[in-house]
């Protein structure tokens, strides 16, 4: 039965995630925003939510170690299968190599900056804080609170930098009125938080019935599940003809998970911040997180001109390389 759950949830999302890119161009060329913000700000908070309320679950039902570990192994591992999904996307781009067809280069890699300055800082403080000061005053996390504040600053700097140079486009939409795509939008977006966190809670249960350790659970099972949302809407971007916004709401995804999850599972873990609590197996996840986007900052940069073989660049096989070995390490590490 359980299997029949997770197919009923994959075809809402399939669905759902379609519409909720279509919706969103639409809302980028009406409201003038552009695909890059629409990518970054709505849809990654939109595919990223049922990372977060999944963490959020495993913190609050099992506490302690467990909890953190499947909490942010979920965010790390997430944030490590969504750029991995660059390379799938890269495959699919009849535009050339994905990352060049961008246009709007400049928000992408300040995104990217952004992704790493977040998941280094989270790495380092899981490595200190056991050992120096667990970050609590009371109830309160100090060191999510940090990664709220660098996650808010950073975003409204980009913001600011893409609206002084605006993406002018043709009119594609001009049947479609903006009440009825903010309807829309709304819509699939509750459609898609809702089946993708069932889904997740699904792929819990799986887990629970095979007995994996925490930290493999969390980085690549709950990982997978919770990342369906991100692939759906980036492909359906894509095939709209808006690689800016796939590519947005792949890193805008990576920048909120770790900007905002640390700090929400804080609030709901009755033994301290999870900075404390996680084990330092976490740190190698970032680490693969961190080399990964920096991976993706050089093609940004590279502009290459051409497909390194006949669908694939060479960033998709470093980016897959790196997953799989990355993977494979936390599937064999006696971490647990």
């Amino acid at each position: 039965m359980v299997w029949l759950y997770f197919a009923i949830c994959v075809i809402l999302i399939l669905f759902f995630g379609t519409k909720l890119s279509q919706y969103g161009d639409i809302i980028a060329e009406k409201t003038g925003l552009g695909g890059v913000w629409v990518g970054l700000l709505l849809l990654a908070i939109i595919t990223s939510l049922p990372e977060i309320i999944t963490g959020i679950t495993a913190v609050a039902m099992f506490g302690g170690q467990e909890g953190a570990d499947l909490a942010l192994g979920t965010i790390f591992g997430s944030n490590m299968l969504n750029l991995f999904l660059l390379a799938i996307l890269d495959s699919v781009c009849k535009q050339g190599p994905l990352l060049s067809a961008a246009i709007a280069r400049g928000g992408h890699i300040q995104s990217a900056i952004l992704g790493i300055v977040l998941i280094a800082f989270a790495a380092i403080i899981i490595y200190l804080s056991a050992d120096i000061w667990p970050g609590a005053v009371g109830r309160l996390g100090v060191y999510g609170f940090i990664l709220v504040l660098v996650y808010v600053v950073g975003s409204r700097y980009i913001f600011k930098r893409e609206r002084q140079e605006p993406l002018l486009k043709p009119s594609r939409y001009e049947g479609t009125t903006s009440r009825k795509a903010y309807v829309a939008f709304a819509i699939s977006a509750l459609a898609i938080i809702g089946a993708g966190t069932w889904l997740a809670i699904i792929g819990d249960e799986i887990s629970t019935t095979y007995g994996l350790g925490a930290s493999f659970v969390g980085t690549l099972l709950l990982a997978i599940t919770t990342s369906l949302p991100e692939l759906v809407v980036a492909l359906a971007a894509l095939r709209l003809g808006s690689p800016d916004m796939a590519i947005a709401d792949i890193l805008g995804s990576n920048m909120f998970n770790i900007g905002i999850g640390v700090f929400f599972y804080d609030l709901f873990s009755s033994e301290g911040p999870i900075f404390s609590l996680v084990s330092k197996s976490n740190i190698f996840t970032a680490g693969i997180v961190a080399l990964m986007t920096l991976v993706v900052i050089l093609g940004l940069v590279k502009r290459s001109k051409r497909k390194t073989f006949r669908r694939t660049s060479w960033y998709s096989i470093l980016l897959a390389a790196l997953y799989m070995g990355g993977a494979y390490v936390i599937f064999t590490a006696p971490w647990d």
